[in-house]
C-alpha cells in the first residue's frame, strides 16, 4: 500500500479527475503557471523563515538590553 500526501488528498478534494490523470502520469498543460506558483511559494517562505529569524534575533537583543539595564541598576543602587 502506498502513503498518501496530504497534498495529494488535496488534489483529489479539488479535482477528483485531475488527480486521477496525475495518477496516471498525465503531465498538466499549465506547466509555466506551476512553476510560477512553486517560485512564489519558494519566495514566501524564504519571507517567512527570514521573519521568523529577526524576530529571535529581536527577542534576544531585548533580553540584552534588560540584563544590562537590570546590571545598570543593581551597581547604581549599591554604590
Amino acid at each position: 500500500m502506498r502513503t498518501l500526501r496530504a497534498s495529494e488528498i488535496g488534489s483529489y478534494l479539488y479535482c477528483r479527475r485531475a488527480w486521477w490523470y496525475h495518477l496516471k502520469g498525465h503531465e498538466s498543460q499549465n506547466q509555466a503557471e506551476l512553476a510560477a506558483g512553486t517560485s512564489l511559494h519558494r519566495q514566501h517562505g524564504r519571507k517567512v523563515f527570514v521573519s521568523g529569524t529577526l524576530r529571535v534575533v529581536a527577542l534576544a537583543a531585548l533580553l540584552v538590553a534588560l540584563v544590562l539595564i537590570a546590571t545598570y541598576c543593581t551597581v547604581q543602587v549599591l554604590q
